[in-house]
């Protein structure tokens, strides 16, 4: 059997679709530690920079000082805490929905949702390009998964009106995190409302970038439904960690008795609810970090226009580069990690095949000297591409 498992790896090394892990020795910044080098880094998640946050760090000291260092129990023995229920309640409030359930991680709250409000009788309609834990999530529930192309609203229709089931759920992600590309919201909700379907939304990378006061998706297209299931995480913009679905009443009141990735397992710490209402005022308060944002994604769109490569059209932090190849994917991430720029290579089956990219985030974090950085190395790098334009 391991024998099986080293010709799997000697495979996927020789197709260059082995991952290698990156070990950080500072928080995530614009600027990060690898090796004792400081590199720039197009790299994480923390759309808002707010990871490293000072007032963040002071209030999960003062909340490990309260609540100490762990939860100690499930949510539903004496794992939860008053730090989690104002948190909760922040939550429900700032989204615009009733009630918020946290999770210990995006992954695990789309699990628990589909797992608890869908059962064998019912179907799942899902863009082709979710993420994978909304793919798992159908996986675990025993339904079948109907997989519409990428945004194909009409075929998304026909086939809810083609269903019979009892219970319908159509789940897609809000912002596409290989894509950057945000989902029609309005129009998935109108379909549920015409076919009498829930409709799911994965905001992992919209909550504090999207909407009013970076209020998420919903607030970004004004919208308010008793049928949309919104989930958001809160290790990316909101620069801590965890997640929290945000739905009706009987809803969350169905998860908590019902979602076994909520009930069978230890609370997150305290201390991290803690450090999260904090986040949410910063979030709310602090418009710039937004409008920078804009700003650098503007700058760096139009930095890329005398280059080859093909930028996909997004209007998020998200800016994927497509290169196609694995190998010419992995070489130019190398030659700009040559010239102390991170930025990852992401591969099949990450992402369809022939489609390799750079996946360059951006952060409030980042300033325009850095972008600029940015660009200048990848003119550099493609001066010297051979292949034919």
């Amino acid at each position: 059997m391991l024998y099986d498992l080293s010709e799997q790896l000697s495979t996927w090394e020789d197709a260059g679709l082995k991952r290698r892990r990156i070990t950080t020795e500072s928080h995530q910044n614009a600027h990060i530690t690898i090796d004792g080098r400081s590199y720039l880094a197009f790299c994480n998640n923390d759309y808002l920079g707010l990871a490293g946050h000072p007032q963040l760090i002071g209030a999960a000291c003062e909340g490990a000082r309260q609540y100490g260092v762990g939860a100690g129990a499930s949510h539903l023995i004496t794992g939860h805490s008053s730090a989690h229920h104002a948190l909760e309640s922040a939550l429900a409030s700032f989204t615009g929905f009733p009630r918020a359930l946290l999770f210990s991680t995006g992954y695990m709250a789309n699990a628990g949702v589909v797992t608890a409000l869908i059962g064998r009788s019912d179907a799942i309609f899902a863009d082709k390009l979710n993420h994978a834990s909304l793919n798992d999530a159908a996986l675990l529930s025993s339904v079948k998964m109907s997989r519409y192309s990428h945004l194909d609203l009409v075929a998304l229709e026909r086939r809810l009106a083609n269903s019979q089931a009892r219970r319908k759920l159509v789940m897609t992600d809000a912002v596409f995190s290989m894509d950057g590309d945000i989902a029609p919201v309005p129009q998935l909700l109108s379909l549920c409302e015409r076919y009498d379907a829930w409709l799911l939304i994965d905001d992992a990378h919209g909550f504090g970038v999207l909407g009013h006061q970076g209020r998420g998706v919903a607030s970004h297209f004004n919208l308010s439904s008793p049928r949309i299931i919104y989930m958001a995480t809160l290790g990316k913009a909101a620069g801590v960690f965890g997640a929290f679905v945000a739905a009706q009443t009987e809803i969350i009141e169905t998860l908590i008795q019902s979602a076994r990735s909520y009930i069978y397992t230890t609370a997150t710490p305290p201390l991290l609810s803690h450090a999260l209402l904090r986040s949410l005022t910063l979030i709310e308060q602090e418009e710039w970090r937004r409008e920078r944002l804009s700003q650098l994604i503007m700058q760096f769109q139009q930095g890329l226009q005398s280059l080859h490569w093909k930028l996909l059209p997004s209007t998020s932090p998200i800016q994927p580069l497509i290169i196609g190849g694995n190998d010419e994917a992995l070489q130019l991430s190398e030659s700009l990690r040559e010239r102390g720029i991170m930025v990852p290579a992401i591969r099949p089956p990450t992402v369809p095949q022939g489609t390799a990219r750079l996946r360059v985030s951006l952060s409030a974090a980042h300033s325009k000297e850095d972008v600029d950085q940015l660009l200048a190395a990848l003119r550099e790098v493609d001066s010297g591409y051979e292949s034919p334009r």
